[in-house]
């Protein structure tokens, strides 16, 4: 069997046993959210996956509706699910779709597709993961330009070995609340392209 098709497999299998495990504490979650924040349960939104392709990436919700800032409308239960990643959990599903891996780099917003670089925008020649390369080495508390190196660096050098690697250190990553959220920021501050290559100086715009 190609490495390609037992990840695939990996992934479906990993993924039905963790849905099977988390059903009872993601039912309690669904229940809490609907208590807190009312319906819906689920937050869903389009992301690009393999080559550019659009799917529906679902989480649980982690905000209220309303105009404020991100920061604001994030909720305490929202503020514990996203510090334990249990707000993930219902990517499992995407992994079983085949939207998704369970590692690979994580799936970002359509916008940025037009300001990728060509190295940049290598990061869709894999399946976008649950848990990648950059999320255990900083998550959100990487700058872009490193981050997507990671990104690229993962569809480079990936095997079957780093994939159990990186599960591994998701692991601790998770127990220790590591890299939630960057300074100032619900997650990280918007990409808005990278600094011009022949200004390597120059910073990277914030949102």
């Amino acid at each position: 069997m190609r490495s390609s098709a037992l990840k695939r497999l990996i992934d479906v299998v990993g993924a039905t046993l963790a849905l099977v495990v988390a059903a009872v504490p993601m039912a309690v979650i669904a229940v809490a959210i609907s208590v807190t924040m009312g319906r819906p349960v689920l937050f869903r939104q389009t992301r690009p996956g393999l080559h550019g392709r659009l799917f529906r990436l679902a989480k649980f919700r982690t905000m209220r509706d309303g105009p404020e800032p991100d920061e604001e409308r994030i909720t305490r239960l929202g503020h514990f699910l996203r510090s334990t990643s249990l707000d993930e959990l219902p990517e499992l599903w995407n992994v079983i779709r085949g939207d998704m891996s369970l590692v690979g780099p994580r799936p970002l917003l359509p916008a940025y597709l037009p300001l990728y670089s060509a190295e940049q925008a290598r990061r869709h020649e894999v399946r976008p993961g649950i848990t990648g390369l950059a999320q255990v080495n900083g998550r959100n508390v990487l700058d872009w330009e490193e981050r997507f190196r990671l990104d690229v660096t993962y569809v480079d050098t990936w095997s079957l070995t780093l994939d159990a690697r990186i599960l591994a250190r998701t692991v601790r990553s998770v127990l220790r609340r590591e890299g939630i959220s960057a300074e100032g920021h619900a997650t990280m501050p918007l990409f808005q392209g990278s600094p011009p290559a022949d200004d390597p100086d120059s910073p990277t715009p914030d949102q």
